[in-house]
């Protein structure tokens, strides 16, 4: 079994080497296949050995192999949470028997899973969440929950309406400020993929951690009370959070509101 953990946390990092492409160029509109990679400062194309990932960034010591300048540290950060990501969610889905709905399943998860690091980061770098990751994601949790989750197809479709209302609210009565357009349409794939009741989790989450990482920010001086921070990587890692423990935090707050 350790074998298997292996070969995905390899096949992680050679994923997020990918994702790490589509951070870059996305936002930009730049090609994703067919324009050769290179160094983001001297422009010089790398060879098939300075792309394995992680290991070549260990062994050039974080800097170009052409022009020694530093390597930026996404690169090595987003391929090791994308390897340990895949890890944890294969942990999840190796106890279920061998099948083929579990393994299109774990494929499907996977997919999700490095779509929302690409997310997280754009929006945090660029405060913008693309319209083409959304509507990828969307499609394919529509057309998983219609092939696999029929019954639970009408439940999770109105919780994904739901969502985005509320978000669109929001936007409209703060007229854009920390939140637009990308993430109504984000709040859409989120309310289709947790589904009920778990899209209420991921809402308080998002909420909790944005406020207490906003009045960090400001107590640390990073920013101030008029300022805003992108919401997409809140809603990001509570999607994630939710998906997997949300049954454990709802236990845990019911709990808490059973006891006072």
């Amino acid at each position: 079994m350790i074998i298997f953990y292996f070969l995905i946390f390899i096949f992680g990092l050679i994923v997020g080497s990918f994702l790490n492409v589509l951070i870059d160029r996305l936002p930009n509109g730049e090609d994703i296949v067919f324009r050769p990679s290179h160094c983001d400062n001297c422009r010089k194309q790398l060879k098939f050995f300075d792309l394995f990932p992680l290991f070549s960034f260990l062994l050039l010591k974080g800097k170009c192999r052409y022009c020694h300048k530093k390597i930026a540290r996404q690169n090595p950060l987003v391929e090791i949470v994308t390897a340990s990501v895949f890890v944890f969610i294969f942990s999840q889905i190796a106890v279920l028997e061998i099948s083929l709905n579990n393994l299109i399943y774990l494929f499907y998860q996977l997919l999700v899973a490095g779509s929302l690091i690409v997310i997280f980061i754009i929006d945090l770098k660029e405060r913008i969440i693309p319209d083409s990751l959304v509507f990828f994601l969307t499609a394919m949790t529509l057309i998983y929950r219609l092939v696999f989750l029929p019954q639970d197809l009408s439940v999770a479709i109105l919780a994904a309406f739901g969502m985005s209302a509320i978000f669109l609210f929001l936007v409209l009565i703060t007229r854009g400020r920390g939140m637009g357009l990308g993430d109504v349409k984000y709040a859409f794939f989120m309310g289709l993929f947790l589904g009920w009741p778990k899209i209420l989790v991921a809402f308080y989450l998002a909420f909790l951690t944005g406020a207490i990482v906003s009045l960090i920010l400001v107590m640390m001086g990073r920013k101030s009370i008029k300022s805003t921070v992108p919401f997409g990587p809140f809603l990001v890692v509570a999607t994630f959070l939710s998906f997997y423990f949300g049954e454990v935090i709802t236990v845990y707050f019911h709990k808490l509101l059973f006891r006072a």
